[in-house]
């Protein structure tokens, strides 16, 4: 089946960023969401990215407005039965895309490849609430999507190779380099790697060995990471590295994945980092 018409369901940050790829390279874009105020901000947001690129010469005029022209926009989901392919970017919360992806199931054409973008949620878990788990495939892209190169590829228990195939085009026709996770672990590859650094940090802070700045400087110097973990999670949301480390938790029962205090006092006082103003950092003027 060729594949001309890409759904996204969700018009946050990461929903954003793969119409915006998606977009570019050429397919035709629906992108629904609960509310047009979301997904207008959404495309405003992509017309601005790609003004400046036609401000500095990257790209001309005519491509900009071809780019935006594929996009459709729609608060109606049974729109997404037009799709070749469906890419689901909703909350990080397992009930919530459980209950959806149920409801995309039933809307999508039987031989429509849905994909998860989820950052930490089993694959095979949220395939279970379709009925075409062989069809299902984890696709987890990275923020800001159009600047970050990787999309982790992963299988759910059932997932096809076939699966896995077109997924895996699907993201190098948006220009990212892929890696396949093989089995359906909690964190997959990236955020397994990446949080038990996070926790080090919190943890080093919590017993006073060193302060968040000077633990980025650290970082940033000594292990020439363009960005520190505490200033990585204020630019990611800190909300999301603690529902990430509850997922771990929840899966493993292992206390070293346990949230520290810090990061729940953090995220429950409402400072998330760069999207609140506030976090590790202040971003206030």
């Amino acid at each position: 089946m060729e594949i001309k018409t890409i759904g996204v369901l969700g018009a946050g940050a990461m929903g954003t960023g793969i119409v915006q790829v998606a977009a570019q390279a050429g397919y035709d874009v629906i992108v629904c969401d609960m509310d047009m105020a979301f997904i207008d901000k959404s495309i405003a947001g992509i017309d601005k990215v790609l003004s400046k690129n036609v401000e500095k010469g990257k790209m001309d005029q005519a491509t900009k407005d071809a780019i935006i022209g594929r996009i459709k926009k729609t608060t109606n989901r049974q729109d997404l039965a037009a799709v070749d392919y469906m890419i689901e970017v909703i909350v990080e919360d397992v009930n919530i895309k459980k209950a959806v992806l149920a409801e995309l199931d039933q809307i999508l054409r039987p031989d429509v490849i849905l994909a998860t973008n989820t950052s930490s949620i089993s694959i095979s878990l949220l395939a279970g609430a379709t009925k075409r788990a062989d069809k299902f495939v984890g696709m987890h892209f990275f923020n800001p999507v159009p600047l970050m190169r990787l999309c982790e590829i992963i299988r759910g228990y059932a997932t096809s190779d076939e699966t896995v195939e077109i997924a895996t085009n699907v993201a190098k026709s948006f220009g990212k380099t892929t890696v396949e996770v093989k089995k359906d672990t909690p964190g997959f590859i990236v955020n397994r790697v990446m949080l038990p650094q996070f926790l080090e940090a919190i943890r080093l802070v919590e017993t006073g060995v060193a302060t968040p700045a000077d633990i980025d400087t650290a970082v940033k110097l000594g292990l020439n990471y363009p960005m520190g973990p505490f200033e990585l999670m204020d630019f990611t949301g800190i909300d999301i590295s603690k529902l990430v480390l509850d997922v771990f938790y929840d899966e493993t029962k292992d206390p070293f994945w346990a949230p520290p205090y810090t990061l729940k006092a953090i995220v429950n006082s409402g400072k998330l980092g760069r999207k609140t103003g506030e976090g590790w950092y202040s971003y206030k003027k």
